[in-house]
């Protein structure tokens, strides 16, 4: 979850060097220096992984009756991958969820920690700079097999990679890598347990998952809206569109799009074919979409294997923003049988 679809930075972020605002030939040569780590069977590896740290946290719900599904499940598990995949010690985990709220919710009064959204941005931004800068320059001295080695270590025209660009590479991976996928998987359980068929659906057909998540993915659109400049002159539906002028690109809209999908507002775990446009498209086509299919998939299979009850136990509280389609608190009533 890297790019135009998947990253969740909200617009105060433009300042910043990174793979969203940049354009070609700098995106494609900053791209590359990951694109081997994301592939389809490079992220395979990660699936025991992903399985291990799901089982261990459902594992430890299994006594209890009730939770809050984002704060113990939701949000735990792609924050726990990508700071594995990041080499980021197990006791600083917390600061990279609380840097991802301030940054994603700064507008939000549970996660503002400055006077207003730009200050909490600004804040977590320079904590998140400064803690990668020392993480930099110990695995310059000392580079492992981690995602930060390889960036730390990457060069491009034959020279470091600047200072600014990469940490804010670093910063996009912090986010992109356990926001979106976290909202993903909170909405794609709200979803499920609001179309009680649809669960038991999945439950008693497994080969289902993989659409199940492409479902899951285009019905929550965790990134709500993206802007982009024109190019060139040109022409939507009747609109024209001048060079130069800004465009607003509305995911959950596109996903909706009644000329595309056959009931478009009817969450079917097995749509298919299924072209949502929620990981973005052309050359900003995210990233790390085989991630969060991974992640997705290996939450939903242990849930529809476990989880034998849940029902909501309390208001559902979504993010105040109008960037990223975020749940923030959801009690759940629930019954957890054990790993077979």
């Amino acid at each position: 979850m890297l790019d135009e679809g998947e990253t969740g930075l909200p617009p105060e972020a433009s300042p910043l060097k990174h793979l969203l605002n940049m354009d070609p030939p700098q995106h494609g040569e900053y791209r590359s220096i990951l694109s081997q780590y994301f592939t389809p069977r490079s992220i395979r590896a990660l699936e025991p992984e992903v399985a291990n740290i799901t089982a261990k946290l459902l594992d430890e719900l299994m006594d209890r009756e009730q939770c809050d599904f984002v704060t113990e499940i939701s949000s735990k598990i792609p924050v726990a991958v990508i700071a594995e995949m990041l080499g980021v010690p197990r006791q600083d985990w917390p600061k990279l969820f609380r840097w991802t709220n301030e940054i994603i919710g700064g507008g939000d009064p549970e996660f503002q920690s400055g006077k207003d959204s730009m200050e909490t941005f600004a804040q977590a931004r320079m904590e998140v700079f400064q803690y990668f800068t020392d993480l930099v320059e110990q695995r310059r001295k000392h580079p492992t097999g981690d995602v930060t080695s390889i960036i730390a270590n990457a060069e491009i025209d034959g020279a470091p990679i600047p200072a600014l660009e990469l940490l804010s590479y670093l910063l996009v991976l912090v986010v992109a890598g356990n926001e979106t996928t976290r909202n993903a998987t909170s909405g794609g359980l709200l979803a499920l347990l609001e179309n009680p068929e649809q669960f038991r659906r999945l439950k008693s057909d497994p080969t289902l998952i993989k659409s199940a998540v492409e479902e899951i993915v285009r019905w929550t659109s965790p990134v709500i809206q993206f802007a982009r400049t024109a190019a060139s002159d040109t022409v939507v539906h009747g609109q024209k569109i001048r060079a130069g002028e800004s465009v607003c690109l509305f995911y959950p809209s596109a996903s909706r799009d009644e000329d595309v999908f056959e009931e478009p507002f009817k969450f079917d775990i097995g749509r298919n074919p299924n072209p949502h446009l929620s990981f973005g498209i052309g050359e900003h086509f995210c990233l790390g979409s085989n991630l969060a299919r991974l992640e997705l998939g290996v939450i939903f299979k242990e849930l529809a294997k476990r989880l034998e009850f849940a029902k909501l136990a309390g208001p559902v509280e979504r993010l105040r923003s109008s960037f990223v389609g975020g749940i923030k608190h959801m009690p759940i009533r629930y019954k957890l049988k054990p790993a077979c």
